[in-house]
């Protein structure tokens, strides 16, 4: 188990942890939270051992190895799979030995002994799971939300928030009794996370994670720590068990506080009216005593609440947006003028009405940010026709907006620039004064409206632009991941804004809380097309899990199939392909009609394999607990008498879990044929 014992934890001057005993038990999934600066991440440093403690006690088992998400951003041409490969140390330091040995042994030196530490080596490497490794690191990058053909892609041909996604993966790559997760959404998608979720809570170590994401907390963790005023306080429960606890615990220390401080009126009353008069100095005396001996109770500092408002649109027409035929993606580079636009959706006919509020949900890559820039006018459309209500006026907060800001300058030059550009017609003052007043209703008071934007958080450059698009009165608001740099107070402000704007709201993120309160209807971005997603948030989070297991056994069936690469393309896809062209053209009703008849076909060939794939699983993580049994009993759990005949229930039950893995694997490739063929 992890200890604190009466801990004291400084970061230079500045006292983050006073006096603080707390113990986390093997196997809890803790969340920690607290406010920006609390010191979250200070305690992570103490737990991975690169800060100590000032005074007081800490200590973790010794023999605990420890996973976590490297900080820095990878810089090689390593391919995407070797590169998580090698978050498995255990692995790697045994992959190096064997070579090391095997050399020795070409050697002839040592023959006799180096033969026995290789069939050890070999032996070892099986135990670290050397024979399924690579499928493993490819089942983390593509749940991570990589496609199948970047899997060997060099790690620095990735962007930035690609590359944390790959040291996350390598981080849960290790083998670990205790992994420390620091904000590991921020860089995901909705169903990377979603896919991220279902791992954590499949992952049987001690977790620590911090996170701003009030539904990621409640899925994944069972324990809350809280960081405040220099106090660290355990709660039993996910993130909104301790929302409730916290609140039943300020309710009643803030009635306790309110009766000490009539008892202290009392005492004082009595005190300032009897302590001139000899008669009554004795009693006088005892109740200051009585009073200092009192243990004050603090009161309930509430934490200063920040929220704010869309202001009321100017007009809103209806529609907003009329999209017709319409097609989605980029044009020719300026580098390559004649080469042919990247179409990504294509075929999009969609109306936008005053007052929707509509959630854009798809897969990773699939168009979602796409769809986005082209309604904001970032990027032109390829094809069909947008038509704009008039006086439509778009509020883009954009993945990339905080990059938009101009580094050198202070909060107050960004809205000065702005209310000149939107000139007096906007109905807003322009005077320093009003700015500065403006800017403090979104906590930049003081000094903080004169200080350069380059030099501030995330989290503070992520509500000047929220700012900068409140004084712009828009009344269609498009957001593509608003949250990513946002506390959990912000993010609850941000919420309330929304529900209270009288305009329309198109949003894109990851922030399940968020869409849930925010959003009543869903449109999904996928296959190049963009159509409406009948179903709420867990009917998508389904949907993303069963999509995210058909790419994990993509990706085992391509690495079984690696070797043989370089034989022949099978002419099936050709064949299929040309009978495709030869096909006649069918009226739009006929096509309806053929479709439904193909789904019915498939889900008849599809249904009864899907059965046996689902009996399979129950039956597989049957056979694989009791053989985690087994293993405990045989490795001395067990009386000697019984070792034999547990050693061979156990080769029947691994001999059976083999057959039922081997059925799994050609059931899930009948399948997917199946619906790939389709």
């Amino acid at each position: 188990m992890i200890t604190l014992r009466n801990l004291t934890l400084r970061r230079s001057a500045k006292v983050l942890l006073d006096n603080v005993s707390v113990t986390l038990n093997p196997g809890e999934k803790i969340g920690l939270v607290g406010r920006n600066g609390a010191g979250k991440s200070t305690l992570f440093g103490l737990i991975n051992g690169s800060l100590h403690e000032d005074s007081g006690d800490f200590s973790m088992p010794s023999q605990w190895r420890l996973g976590q998400v490297a900080q820095d951003m990878p810089d090689t041409d390593e391919p995407a799979t070797d590169f998580v490969l090698g978050g498995d140390t255990r692995l790697m330091e045994l992959r190096q030995a064997l070579a090391r040995a095997e050399e020795r042994h070409d050697q002839n030196l040592d023959s006799a002994d180096l033969g026995m530490a290789i069939a050890h080596l070999h032996s070892d490497l099986a135990d670290a799971g050397e024979h399924d490794a690579v499928p493993r690191a490819q089942s983390l990058i593509l749940g991570l939300g990589f496609r199948t053909d970047e899997l060997y892609q060099p790690v620095n041909s990735f962007s930035g928030g690609w590359r944390m996604r790959l040291q996350l993966a390598r981080a849960l790559m290790c083998p670990s009794d205790l992994l420390l997760l620091d904000e590991p959404t921020n860089h995901l998608d909705l169903d990377a996370l979603v896919w991220l979720e279902a791992w954590l809570k499949r992952y049987d170590g001690t977790l620590i994670v911090i996170s701003h994401d009030r539904e990621f907390l409640d899925a994944v963790t069972n324990v809350t720590l809280h960081i405040e005023r220099q106090q660290l306080t355990r709660y039993g429960g996910n993130y909104s068990a301790f929302e409730t606890l916290r609140s039943q615990q300020l309710e009643l220390q803030q009635s306790a506080f309110s009766k000490q401080k009539e008892k202290i009126a009392h005492l004082q009353k009595f005190i300032d009216r009897f302590k001139a008069k000899a008669s009554k100095a004795k009693q006088a005396q005892s109740r200051v005593k009585a009073l200092e001996r009192m243990e004050k109770i603090a009161p309930v500092l509430a934490d200063a609440d920040f929220t704010f408002e869309f202001k009321e649109p100017a007009n809103l027409p209806n529609p907003m947006l009329a999209i017709r035929d319409a097609v989605f993606g980029y044009r020719p580079s300026a580098e390559d003028p004649a080469g042919s636009p990247k179409i990504i959706l294509r075929g999009v006919s969609r109306s936008v009405l005053a007052g929707q509020r509509i959630g854009i949900l798809g897969a990773n890559g699939q168009g979602k940010s796409t769809l986005v820039k082209t309604i904001a006018r970032d990027i032109p459309a390829l094809g069909g026709t947008i038509t704009e209500g008039k006086g439509l006026n778009i509020g883009y907060f954009a993945q990339q907006e905080l990059d938009v800001l101009r580094p050198q300058d202070t909060p107050l030059e960004h809205m000065a620039r702005l209310a000149r550009e939107l000139g007096p017609n906007s109905g807003e003052s322009s005077r320093e004064q009003d700015l500065r007043n403006f800017l403090g209703t979104f906590n930049f008071s003081g000094d903080m409206v004169k200080q350069t934007v380059g030099t501030m958080s995330g989290g503070e450059k992520a509500r000047l632009v929220l700012a900068m698009i409140v004084w712009q009165r828009p009344n269609l608001l498009l957001l593509d991941e608003p949250t990513n740099h946002l506390d959990l107070a912000t993010r609850e402000a941000l919420s309330m804004a929304l529900n209270e704007f009288e305009g329309t709201v198109m949003l894109v993120s990851h922030d399940r809380a968020l869409l849930r309160a925010v959003c009543d209807e869903f449109w999904l971005v996928g296959r190049g097309q963009v159509a409406s997603f009948d179903g709420d948030l867990d009917d998508y989070q389904r949907y993303l899990l069963d999509e995210s297991k058909r790419l994990r056994e993509l990706a085992r069936v391509e690495s079984a199939a690696g070797a043989q690469a370089t034989q022949p393309a099978k002419p099936e896809p050709a064949i299929a392909s040309a009978a495709a062209e030869a096909r006649p053209a069918l009226t739009p009703q006929e096509q309806r009609k053929h479709d439904a008849q193909q789904r019915q076909e498939l889900g008849a060939r599809v249904r009864p394999l899907k059965r046996e794939l689902e009996q399979a699983e129950q039956k597989m993580a049957q056979l694989q607990a009791e053989k985690s049994t087994l293993e405990t009993r045989l490795a001395g759990a067990a009386p000697p008498s019984e070792l034999a005949q547990i050693g061979r229930r156990l080769k029947a039950v691994s001999e059976q879990l083999l057959k039922l893995e081997e059925r799994w694997l050609a059931l899930s490739g009948d399948i997917d044929a199946i619906e790939t063929a389709r």
